[in-house]
């Protein structure tokens, strides 16, 4: 009991007895619920725990990326304030191979769950990608958040900590958001955010020149490099 008892503890260290009791049963250990009670209180597992763990050591991961579609996706929140003072989260997400803006998606929160469920719809009309470029924030350290990247065979690439100009295409991309739509406007609600941003997402990808990407929009390189008849002499 022992054993079992630590197995679970090591990975959620904030479980309390019932959710280390029902797992036990789920994982076939039929032993009666007084009987792994008095083993708990006996490790001292009913008293409060220090939760904090020390970060793993991260590796400088370098930003070449082949100018693929779909190879590397990064994301990142930003936070911003409504007129009245109530606060809100901006997730963006890009391609970093075609420097396309996938998603900007404000709201008052945006837990693991709801990274997952956006990333999700975004794989379903463009397909997933091979890895994703994140920080050590909780939502990227989630248990739901890694188990879907590893149940979809994508692998994680995660910043050291402190160091942003790691994820420099993100960086780059937050500021462009920043200035264009956030500072430049007072918004009463989250509903003028999304209408706003979902407006100006579409103008990036297929109108505003890219200096990276040869001075187009980053919806015409992605035509170029994957074969797509492309639309943007025509719209020019």
């Amino acid at each position: 009991i022992i054993d079992a008892l630590t197995d679970i503890i090591d990975d959620h260290a904030r479980w309390g007895f019932w959710k280390c009791f029902d797992t036990l049963r789920n994982r076939g250990r039929r032993w009666n619920h007084k009987r792994v009670w008095r083993v708990y209180r006996s490790m001292g597992l009913n008293q409060k725990r220090r939760t904090k763990k020390r970060l793993p050591d991260r590796e400088p991961q370098p930003l070449e990326v082949p100018a693929e579609m779909n190879h590397t996706w990064s994301f990142d929140f930003m936070s911003d304030a409504l007129y009245c003072g109530r606060r809100f989260r901006c997730l963006n997400i890009i391609d970093e191979g075609t420097r396309e803006a996938l998603g900007v998606v404000p709201d008052t929160s945006s837990p693991a769950a709801r990274v997952v469920r956006e990333l999700e719809q975004i794989g379903f009309v463009r397909g997933l990608p091979q890895r994703i470029r994140i920080d050590n924030g909780p939502e990227m350290l989630a248990q739901v958040f890694t188990d879907w990247c590893e149940d979809n065979g994508i692998a994680f690439v995660y910043i050291q900590p402190g160091k942003p100009n790691q994820n420099a295409y993100m960086e780059r991309f937050n500021r462009s958001y920043r200035t264009e739509v956030l500072n430049p406007y007072l918004f009463t609600s989250l509903s003028q955010v999304r209408d706003l941003s979902a407006a100006w997402l579409i103008s990036y990808n297929e109108e505003r020149p890219h200096n990276s990407l040869g001075r187009i929009p980053p919806a015409e390189f992605r035509r170029q490099i994957t074969g797509e008849v492309s639309t943007f002499k025509l719209s020019a």
